[in-house]
């Protein structure tokens, strides 16, 4: 580990860690893929002791050589071509997630490493929150890409209202969701949303390697989870942009949500979300409820878009 006066060493950590997540993130998709998945013959009695594809079974089907590919998956990622890049998503049978998620590695490990920093405060345009606004009868949100709520309009902050519980400002899905005792209950689909979500923060660290505040959220969650630690372990990527969420809200009760997820222009890192529900349905009778509920509670957080901002950090320093 580099020392507190080594200059370097803030850079080599962050070096290394990358390198760990390009070798981590392969090994476990060689885990996954068998010599008959993969289309290689298999000789009678032949013992392995690799659940998956061999380092060289890879090189192969990527046609490129072995001692290539075990330099690359050890992190030594300069100057991989696109072609190679093709050629070893096809031996590993990556979909179009993983795919993007190797490729920010690789970027990632074969540029300058920069050290960690902080990104500048997001905030939401005063056009985004008139748009928020004005969806009456859905709930909507802008987030970031480490899961902050940046925005919401009423109803959206009524119906996650459980999560706005949590006193720590930008309010977190990934906290909420492995910190709160009261997630289970909230998320009916628990198992299915800790995936979703532990493998968008996965892709989200490929796009950003040096956001710390995003490090820092995954530290939080590995110390004080050993669900998000398994989790995390896993290597798991994935583009979730439309779906279905069952939620159980503390007022109303169930209600069954599909969702679809926007682009915020302008901001590539944040994304709109929104509700809707079957016309007619029990869940659109629900969310008529929750938006009478809401209009006569005063508990539901109602703040202005720059209060979503995130917090300055004192400890940040000047370089």
């Amino acid at each position: 580990m580099a020392g507190r006066n080594d200059p370097h060493g803030s850079n080599r950590d962050t070096r290394e860690d990358v390198r760990a997540q390009i070798r981590e993130f392969l090994g476990t998709r060689r885990a996954r893929v068998t010599p008959e998945q993969a289309g290689l013959p298999m000789y009678g009695g032949e013992r392995r002791r690799v659940t998956g594809l061999r380092r060289e079974e890879v090189a192969l089907l990527a046609g490129i050589s072995s001692e290539y590919y075990t330099r690359l998956e050890r992190g030594n990622a300069t100057g991989v071509s696109e072609g190679i890049i093709e050629g070893i998503a096809q031996a590993l049978q990556l979909d179009e997630a993983e795919r993007m998620h190797l490729n920010d590695l690789l970027r990632g490990a074969g540029t300058t490493c920069p050290p960690r920093r902080r990104p500048a405060q997001q905030r939401i345009r005063p056009a985004v929150q008139r748009v928020l606004d004005s969806m009456d009868g859905t709930p909507a949100f802008v987030l970031s890409g480490r899961g902050d709520i940046l925005a919401a309009n009423d109803l959206g902050r009524a119906l996650y209202s459980p999560v706005y519980a949590d006193p720590v400002r930008p309010p977190n899905n990934a906290r909420f969701v492995f910190l709160d005792p009261h997630a289970t209950e909230f998320f009916r689909a628990w198992e299915q949303v800790a995936g979703d979500c532990v493998a968008m923060l996965r892709a989200e660290v490929g796009r950003d390697l040096y956001d710390r505040r995003l490090t820092d959220l995954i530290g939080e969650l590995s110390t004080r989870s050993e669900e998000f630690r398994h989790r995390w372990a896993a290597h798991n990527v994935r583009i979730h942009t439309t779906g279905m969420k069952l939620l159980h809200h503390p007022v109303v009760g169930d209600l069954d949500l599909p969702f679809e997820t926007f682009p915020v222009g302008g901001d590539p890192s944040q994304v709109l979300l929104t509700y809707t529900a079957e016309p007619a349905s029990p869940t659109q009778d629900a969310l008529n409820l929750l938006a009478s509920w809401a209009a006569t509670n005063d508990d539901i957080e109602r703040s202005t878009p720059a209060d979503h901002s995130e917090p300055a950090d004192s400890s940040e320093t000047t370089d």
